[in-house]
């Protein structure tokens, strides 16, 4: 009964009312870094050069990471401009104002974005856009903004829903006792339209003030989940986040995987869930960065870094830069994510936050990545049998490329055996050349 609602609700989802851009962008996951989770708000020109320059020295610019992004505090607190209505940059923390250093990171070839909300203020009480969207729009793009991440604070009442989704509604029967989500609205009505919730209308404002400007900005929405987001986010930005903030302690990770699993059927092309900022260099261990990195790149989340690049260590590198799974991320011919085939520990389509599922797949213009996870806490001999893969031929032999060792274990029959320690995830690419042939799931 669980997988069947979730079909259902997945075949709902407008995917073909998507947010086309110029040039590409938004076409595939956004690649970049963000100063929030490094410098919270202590940040400043300097620090976002600093950063800027570290991602084209450790490589990470190479490797297709272009997007240096500037949260909140950038500006005074005191408001806006009263003759211009502009929000003002802090001379003192941007003494170049943030035109100034657009173009020092343009200048490394680069692209810069910016931060603000859809309420009164920001989260962290600075001047905010709603009410202000036209003007703020034809500002960031005066000052050379590529991107603008789009959050949720401090909503007036008038703007605020009555009701608000939020992933349990859908998936689980585990509600709250009164039958709502913690700390939210009522649920809506069976057959509500939440693309005509006040949270849809409030984004699409500065959609359409950012599609008025001569600048193409991506647009990143950061609505936390709410209103059934993927649903109306595809035809209202490039990607939308579809959970509460990320923080680095695993269990938060392994909860916004849980939530993400029964969203994934509205990212494809032009439209991706944002499973928010990774926590690599935050203090995770080395198995659950792998499984932390693997598994965004494979739902093809948005990959912002998220950590000060200054400290961060080579292993952390290697693993932002693993060939395979950017490739799978930024996939020019296949925009589905990879999904689920088997929970695991849990039977199938569980919704367990501490439990998801440990065994995902997904068609790539390079075969089939496979990835198995494993979420407790001792060493587990796990097997990616074949017969179980979607595209696979059970009993057949394929290569089999180990992903984080980037080598070939040849051609292997039947499936893949693995020893995988306590929260980390094994990935292989799967593909022909063995005498199987993999069936295409997708045109």
């Amino acid at each position: 009964m669980m997988a069947l609602k979730s079909v259902f609700l997945s075949s709902l989802l407008p995917c073909a009312f998507a947010l086309v851009r110029p040039n590409d962008v938004g076409r595939l996951p956004a690649l970049g870094w963000n100063s929030w989770n490094a410098y919270h708000c202590d940040v400043s020109e300097d620090k976002i050069l600093q950063a800027a320059n570290f991602v084209v020295s450790l490589g990470l610019k190479d490797v297709g990471y272009e997007y240096i992004n500037v949260d909140d505090c950038w500006s005074v607190k005191s408001g806006r401009n009263t003759t211009t209505q502009q929000i003002i940059p802090n001379a003192t923390t941007f003494p170049d104002g943030i035109s100034g250093t657009a173009e020092q990171v343009h200048a490394l070839g680069l692209k810069i974005g910016i931060y603000s909300s859809a309420g009164t203020e920001t989260c962290a009480g600075y001047p905010a856009s709603i009410g202000y969207e036209n003007v703020d729009a034809a500002t960031f793009a005066a000052w050379g903004i590529d991107y603008l991440k789009y959050d949720n604070c401090n909503v007036p009442s008038n703007w605020t829903d009555t009701c608000v989704s939020c992933v349990s509604d859908y998936y689980t029967p585990a509600l709250n006792q009164n039958g709502s989500c913690a700390g939210e609205p009522s649920l809506c009505p069976s057959g509500y339209n939440y693309s005509t919730s006040n949270t849809a209308s409030r984004y699409r404002l500065m959609r359409d003030a950012l599609l008025a400007q001569n600048r193409t900005i991506l647009y990143s929405l950061c609505d936390w989940g709410q209103a059934y987001v993927e649903s109306w986010g595809n035809a209202t930005g490039n990607s939308w986040r579809m959970s509460d903030d990320i923080s680095p302690p695993f269990e938060r990770i392994l909860a916004i995987l849980n939530e993400n699993s029964f969203q994934l059927n509205a990212t494809d092309f032009w439209g991706h869930n944002d499973a928010d900022m990774l926590e690599v260099g935050n203090g995770i261990s080395a198995a659950q960065t792998r499984s932390h990195f693997a598994l965004w790149a494979a739902m093809k989340s948005p990959l912002i870094i998220g950590t000060d690049l200054s400290g961060v260590s080579d292993a952390d590198v290697a693993v932002l830069k693993n060939a395979y799974l950017l490739a799978f991320n930024q996939d020019a011919e296949v925009g589905a994510p990879a999904t689920p085939y088997k929970w695991g520990v849990n039977p199938d389509y569980t919704f367990n936050a501490s439990f998801p599922a440990e065994y995902w797949s997904g068609e790539s213009s390079n075969g089939t990545l496979v990835l198995v996870g494993n979420w407790l806490n001792e060493t587990m001999s796990k097997v990616a049998n074949y017969s179980e893969i979607p595209g696979l031929q059970a009993g057949g032999a394929y290569q089999v490329v180990d992903v984080w060792a980037g080598s070939s274990l040849g051609c292997v029959q039947n499936g893949v055996q693995v020893n995988v320690e306590a929260n980390d995830t094994a990935v292989y690419l799967i593909q022909e050349g063995c005498g199987s042939v993999i069936q295409k799931r997708r045109t």
